[in-house]
């Protein structure tokens, strides 16, 4: 019973330390023109300060994921949560703009170390349906958080432009709870006997490259799961980046307003992903992502189509609910697939493959802008979701392949 009412108050920790992940940048959208005011940078250079944290996690998580399977993930956990506070926290004191980017690049740091650390012990403190609910819950969590940080940084960006700034310092109480609540993981006991015995595991070097080509070889399907979570998350910023100029093209230009729209998404996103281990017990891990490109398509098609105010909300809500049933099976695919031994680093990719995505997804999509407009981003989209549907639609998981 005492076992069992750990695991609870750990996933509760663990949850709240996933919407941090999302934290770190959405608090900062609402008041990127109030940073560029206030430092007297360009529109460009005040994108940074959100954009940066992203990059750093890109590179960073590999190498934290290599430390994880070292030293177990407790320990990175909670000093991520420090070293997080830390960085977005230096906001309130920073008034100029390269001491401010740095600090960024130590938020980075926190975020790749929180990030992977909380996949890796929901790996091992939970197994078979708690495991699932587990993940739900995490990607329910980033939902939320979506929806509710750019409203909160709104708010506080109202009373002064560094004040969300201050929101990060939630990261600090949340480590010390963490640091007394978290219990040592299986791989932490491992890797203290191993560093008793002089033993050590392989470095995220030119070693770790070499194993993680030889299991990418025997396990194919494995790289098909980071390429699902890339495009998950490139079409994910499809709507974060283009929908608010969609929605200014029918008259919807109030950036409270405009945040509702996204609150919904990251809503219905909520919503499926806190059914999910439900859901599966009707359908196939692979039968619900399919279900998913089948919303993204219909969302997206739908959105090239309507012109109005009220008929702009189906579009974020299907694409909300179709990233609930995603992004937990990415995860749960990783953990399936991936070496036992090697949980850190295959946990880490899963980092790395979706913020770049992001980052990537502006980039891609933005292209078509000058051709065709953004009904021309959703048309493209949609084309990339239903191939993706199409392509799953042919394929099932079983066992440890499509």
């Amino acid at each position: 019973m005492a076992a069992a009412t750990q695991l609870r108050r750990s996933l509760w920790v663990l949850v709240a330390a996933a919407t941090l992940t999302v934290m770190a940048g959405a608090i900062l959208g609402p008041i990127v023109p109030q940073i560029q005011r206030e430092l007297g940078v360009s529109g460009s250079a005040a994108g940074l300060i959100i954009t940066t944290h992203g990059g750093v996690i890109v590179l960073a998580s590999p190498l934290v994921g290599s430390l994880v399977d070292r030293i177990g993930p407790r320990r990175p956990f909670v000093g991520g949560l420090l070293v997080y506070a830390l960085g977005g926290g230096a906001g309130l004191v920073v008034d100029s703009f390269y001491p401010l980017l740095a600090s960024r690049v130590v938020l980075g740091l926190g975020t790749a170390a929180v990030y992977t650390s909380v996949t890796v012990l929901i790996y091992e403190l939970y197994e078979g349906q708690a495991m699932e609910r587990a993940l739900g819950y995490r990607s329910s969590a980033n939902s939320a958080g979506a929806a509710v940080w750019p409203l909160i940084g709104g708010a506080a960006g109202a009373l002064a432009w560094n004040a969300p700034f201050g929101v990060y310092l939630v990261a600090l109480p949340l480590g010390i709870l963490a640091a007394a609540t978290i219990p040592e993981t299986r791989s932490s006991s491992e890797a203290d006997d191993a560093t008793a015995d002089g033993r050590e595991r392989a470095d995220e070097g030119p070693g770790g490259v070499v194993v993680a080509l030889a299991v990418f070889r025997d396990r194919p399907t494995l790289p098909l799961v980071y390429l699902l979570y890339f495009g998950a998350n490139a079409l994910l910023y499809v709507i974060v980046v283009f929908y608010p100029q969609f929605l200014a093209g029918i008259g919807v230009t109030s950036s409270f307003d405009i945040s509702l729209y996204l609150a919904a998404n990251g809503a219905a996103g909520g919503l499926s992903a806190i059914a999910y281990d439900r859901l599966l017990r009707y359908a196939s891990r692979s039968t619900l992502v399919f279900t998913a490109f089948i919303l993204w398509t219909a969302g997206f098609g739908i959105a090239t189509a309507v012109g109005t105010a009220i008929g702009a909300v189906l579009p974020v809500l299907l694409f909300g609910l179709g990233i609930g049933l995603v992004f937990p099976s990415t995860f749960a695919w990783v953990e399936a697939f991936a070496p036992s031994d090697r949980q850190g680093q295959f946990s880490s990719y899963i980092a790395s493959f979706g913020y770049t995505g992001q980052f990537l997804s502006p980039v891609l999509f933005g292209a078509i802008v000058p051709i065709a407009g953004v009904d021309g981003v959703f048309v493209a989209a949609a084309a990339v979701a239903g191939i993706t549907a199409a392509a799953l639609g042919t394929h099932r998981f079983t066992g440890s392949s499509f």
